[in-house]
């Protein structure tokens, strides 16, 4: 399913035309129609650690500048040494000042500005983060994405929910009932979560 069919599906609901294309398109409901689907698809992106946006980043010395794709750590032992053993996170500059100044064989890492910061250095040779990627979109030839580019573009998560994002979005912006398809977004969001995580 690409962005194009998924506005149409989503059209045939909400009775609207259906569209021959819609992104760059100058017809406002189309405009429309792509931001939602843009909303929707953030959100689908930002809830769930989806098993296709899960990425890892290979380290080779402290500081390493994050991935351009990079949304967030995985939950939970994100970041490991390269023997396998998982390095402890730090999540304020004030522990980390202490941490740095105090010499110790326990590896750490700290994330600030755009970077890994690993101590001791030394931890961050040949170190794994596991990250969830921004790129929830792919595009032929061009790859995985962020934002909508062309009419044919596909998601990474299942595309039955970016229809039922849409739809939810455009009623409430209408001012009509939603709370139903809200619902049944919610629904279909929790079973493809388990889908996804193989618990079906």
């Amino acid at each position: 399913m690409t962005l194009l069919s998924a506005i149409n599906q989503a059209c045939d609901v909400v009775a609207l035309s259906q569209f021959e294309s819609v992104y760059g398109s100058s017809e406002p409901n189309a405009q429309t129609m792509v931001a939602l689907a843009q909303e929707a698809g953030d959100e689908i992106a930002r809830r769930v650690d989806w098993q296709k946006l899960l990425k890892s980043l290979t380290v080779t010395a402290s500081p390493e500048n994050f991935p351009s794709n990079f949304q967030r750590l995985t939950p939970g032992g994100a970041v490991r040494k390269s023997d396998g053993t998982f390095i402890r996170p730090v999540n304020n500059s004030g522990q980390w000042a202490v941490i740095v100044g105090v010499p110790s064989t326990t590896a750490y890492f700290f994330m600030k500005g755009g970077q890994f910061l690993f101590s001791p250095a030394s931890a961050a040779v040949s170190a794994v983060v596991d990250y969830v990627s921004k790129n929830w979109i792919f595009n032929d030839p061009a790859g995985e994405a962020s934002t909508w580019a062309a009419d044919d573009d596909t998601t990474l998560f299942p595309e039955r929910l970016l229809v039922k994002g849409i739809i939810w979005r455009w009623k409430r912006q209408k001012g009509l009932a939603f709370e139903d398809n809200l619902a049944e977004f919610e629904a279909d969001l929790e079973q493809e979560i388990n889908a996804d995580r193989g618990a079906a």
